[in-house]
C-alpha cells in the first residue's frame, strides 16, 4: 500500500503489514475483549454499510452538505470504529464531551445539523433524547450499552449486506487527503462553542510528524483514558494505529490505577492535573512510611529534585540515583504498571518540578503543546533525551513553522492548521491571517527550536498600577507546595495581586495532627489561625521567586475543589477563570475590602 492519505487507511495499512490480535481492547462484563485488525475492518465496513442503508451520505461533499453524526461516549473500541465507519462514507463525525451541559449540547446539535447520535449509556441517551423535539435534524439515537427504549448500535451493523458493502469502496476512494475529516467543537474557556474543521491532511500530517518523536519500538501497548472527543487523544490514537500500537481503554478515570496494573502499558497520554494527582498519591504513601523506609523515600525524592536532563552530574550523584532507582523509584514504576517507556502530557502547562522528579525516576515525561485548531501538536519533547528540555514544550515537529509576534504571541503555519471554523468565516479571518494561525498563547522560541509557553494572552491581566502580570508561572510555582491543591491569581485592575487557594486537605490534616491543631471540619480548619499562618509563610516563601508586582499580597482559602462537574474546569481540566471570579466574588471582595 502506498503512503496513507486518509485517517481510516490505518486498517488496510496494517492488514498489509502486520495485523494485530489486539488492535482495540475494552472491558466487557468485567473481562478484556480484544478486537483484531481483521475484526475491526469487518465491523467498520458493516457499520458503514448500515449507515448508508439508513440514508447517511457524503451529500455534495461540501462541509455543509455532508451528513453529521454525533458521538457522546466514554473511550471504548466502538468509539473509533464509529469514527472510521463514518469517515469512509464521507459523512462527518462530531464528537461531543459527555459532560457537556444541555444548552451547549443543543447549540452543537443544531449548529452541525446532526442526523444521528451514538451514545454510551442510559444517562447520555436521555440527555440527547431530551433535545429531540428542539433539534429537527436529529433522526436516530443509538446506544452502545443496552438501554430501555433505545436502539442498540448493533442494529446498524445488522442492516449491512454484501451489496451495500460493495458501495462503500467507491465512496471511500473518492475521499481525498485535503477533504474534511471531522468537526470538533471547542468548549474553550469563553463564549459559545466553535466548530473547528479538520481535514485528513491536518490530522494525518500531525500523526506522521509525531511518530518519530515517540519510542522507536514496535509492539507497544497503550492505555487510553483522556477523552477521545478531544483532538489530543484522537490524534495520538491514529498515531498508535499507524504505528501498530495496541490500544487498551481504561474503564473510567476512577479505575486507572487498577487498569494500569492489568494492562502494563508502555505509554499513555495525560493532562498535568492527573499527573499531579498521581504524584500526590505517591507522596501520601511516602508520608505514611516510618523509620528508615521513610528516610530513604525522602532521600530519593530530594535526589530527584536535583536532577538535570542532558547533564552528567558526576559519579557520586549517578551512583546515589541508581541506588534510589533500585530501592524507591522501582516501586513508583510498578504502581504505573511496571512497563512504562514514557508518559505524554499536554492540554496545559505541567509543573517543571514534577517532570524533573518523574524523569529522575526513569519515567520520561514528553510534554507537548498545541491546540484543536492545529490538529493539535506544534511542538513536543522527544522520547530521545537529547530532544527534551525542562521548562519547554519541546522542539517544533517537522513541517510546522512558528514565529513570535511583536506582542509575544505564538503564530503557527503548516499542514496542521485547520481549514477554518464551521460556518464562521468571520472568526476564521480573525484567527488566521496570511496563513498564520494566532494561538492566543505567549511564548519564546529558542535558537535550537525549543518552544517555551509563558502564558495565555487572554489570561494576562493588568493591575491598577498599569503593570502586566502573567498568572500561570506563579500559579504553577505555588502548586509545588504539598499544601496547595489548586490556586488562581486575581488582580485585574486592582492595587495588588492576590490568590484564591484550595488547600490539599489530606496533607493539611496530616500537618494539623502533628502541630496540635484539633481535628475539625474543612470549614473550621481554614479559619484556624495556625493554618492561616502556615499559608502566609508558604506564600511568602514563594514570593521571593517573583518581582514585586507579581508577588501575592493576600489570599483566601476555599474548601471545595474545582472540577468539571461543578463548572470551574473545562473538560480538559483548564481553569475557567471567569467562572471562578463570578462564583467566588465574595471571597475576592473580602481580600480587597
Amino acid at each position: 500500500m502506498k503512503e496513507p492519505k486518509r485517517l481510516f487507511d490505518c486498517i488496510q495499512y496494517h492488514l498489509e503489514r502486520k495485523p494485530l490480535e489486539d488492535m482495540l481492547v475494552g472491558k466487557e462484563s468485567g473481562q478484556w475483549r480484544k478486537y483484531s485488525t481483521a475484526e475491526v475492518k469487518t465491523i467498520v465496513d458493516n457499520l458503514s454499510a448500515g449507515l448508508l442503508s439508513l440514508g447517511i451520505s457524503c451529500g455534495d461533499m461540501t462541509p455543509e452538505g455532508r451528513d453529521k453524526v454525533a458521538i457522546l461516549c466514554k473511550n471504548r473500541p466502538e468509539w473509533i470504529m464509529v469514527d472510521m465507519a463514518v469517515q469512509q462514507i464521507g459523512a462527518m463525525l462530531v464528537p461531543v464531551y459527555p459532560t457537556i451541559n444541555v444548552n451547549e449540547l443543543e447549540f452543537v446539535l443544531k449548529d452541525a445539523q446532526v442526523k444521528f447520535a451514538f451514545v454510551n449509556d442510559e444517562d447520555l441517551f436521555l440527555k440527547v433524547l431530551s433535545l429531540k423535539e428542539k433539534v429537527p435534524s436529529l433522526k436516530n439515537i443509538f446506544a452502545f450499552e443496552h438501554v430501555a427504549n433505545a436502539k442498540h448500535w448493533k442494529e446498524v451493523t445488522a442492516l449491512s449486506t454484501p451489496q451495500l458493502i460493495e458501495q462503500v469502496k467507491p465512496i471511500s476512494d473518492k475521499i481525498d487527503y485535503e477533504d474534511l475529516a471531522t468537526i470538533i467543537y471547542t468548549s474553550g474557556t469563553t463564549g459559545t462553542p466553535k466548530g473547528v474543521m479538520l481535514s485528513h491532511r491536518n490530522i494525518l500530517s500531525n500523526v506522521l510528524s509525531c511518530i518519530p518523536c515517540f519510542p522507536p519500538v514496535d509492539d507497544l501497548r497503550a492505555l487510553s483514558f483522556l477523552p477521545l472527543n478531544h483532538i489530543f487523544e484522537r490524534m495520538v490514537t491514529y498515531q498508535y494505529l499507524f504505528k501498530g500500537t495496541s490500544i487498551y481503554y481504561a474503564e473510567s478515570l476512577d479505575t486507572i490505577a487498577d487498569n494500569l496494573k492489568e494492562v502494563n502499558p508502555n505509554i499513555f497520554t495525560t493532562v498535568p492535573r492527573l499527573l499531579e494527582k498521581v504524584y500526590d498519591r505517591i507522596m501520601q504513601k511516602g508520608n505514611e512510611l516510618t523509620g528508615t523506609k521513610k528516610k530513604l523515600f525522602f532521600w530519593a525524592h530530594s535526589l530527584a529534585e536535583k536532577f538535570e536532563i542532558n547533564k552528567n552530574q558526576g559519579f557520586w550523584y549517578n551512583l546515589q540515583l541508581n541506588i534510589a532507582n533500585k530501592l524507591i523509584f522501582s516501586k513508583w514504576r510498578e504502581g504505573l504498571g511496571g512497563n512504562l517507556k514514557c508518559i505524554v502530557t499536554g492540554g496545559a502547562a505541567c509543573q517543571v518540578r514534577l517532570i524533573r522528579i518523574f524523569t529522575a525516576a526513569r519515567i520520561p515525561i514528553m510534554e507537548g503543546y498545541g491546540l484543536t485548531e492545529t490538529s493539535p501538536v506544534i511542538s513536543v519533547n522527544r522520547y530521545q533525551e537529547s530532544g527534551r528540555k525542562f521548562g519547554t514544550s519541546g522542539p517544533l515537529i517537522d513541517g510546522v513553522q512558528v514565529k513570535i509576534a511583536e506582542d509575544g504571541e505564538i503564530l503557527c503555519k503548516g499542514p496542521n492548521v485547520m481549514m477554518g471554523y464551521y460556518k464562521r468565516p468571520d472568526l476564521t479571518a480573525l484567527d488566521i491571517i496570511d496563513g498564520w494561525f494566532h494561538t492566543g498563547d505567549i511564548g519564546d522560541l529558542t535558537a535550537d527550536n525549543f518552544l517555551k509557553i509563558t502564558d495565555r494572552k487572554k489570561e494576562l491581566f493588568k493591575t491598577s498600577g498599569g503593570k502586566y502580570v502573567a498568572p500561570l508561572p506563579i500559579e504553577n510555582k505555588l502548586k509545588e507546595s504539598p499544601f496547595v491543591e489548586q490556586v488562581m491569581l486575581v488582580g485585574a485592575e486592582r492595587k495588588f495581586v492576590s490568590a484564591l487557594i484550595v488547600p490539599s486537605f489530606p496533607n493539611l490534616r496530616d500537618w494539623a495532627r502533628k502541630n496540635g491543631v484539633a481535628d475539625s471540619s474543612s470549614e473550621e480548619l481554614i479559619r484556624n489561625p495556625k493554618v492561616i499562618e502556615l499559608f502566609k509563610e508558604l506564600v511568602e516563601s514563594f514570593n521571593k521567586f517573583f518581582n514585586h508586582v507579581e508577588q501575592v499580597k493576600k489570599f483566601e482559602l476555599l474548601i471545595h475543589e474545582w472540577s468539571v462537574d461543578t463548572g470551574e474546569l473545562t473538560p480538559k481540566m483548564s481553569l475557567k477563570r471567569k467562572v471562578v471570579i463570578e462564583k467566588f466574588r465574595d471571597a475576592i471582595e473580602r481580600i480587597y475590602a
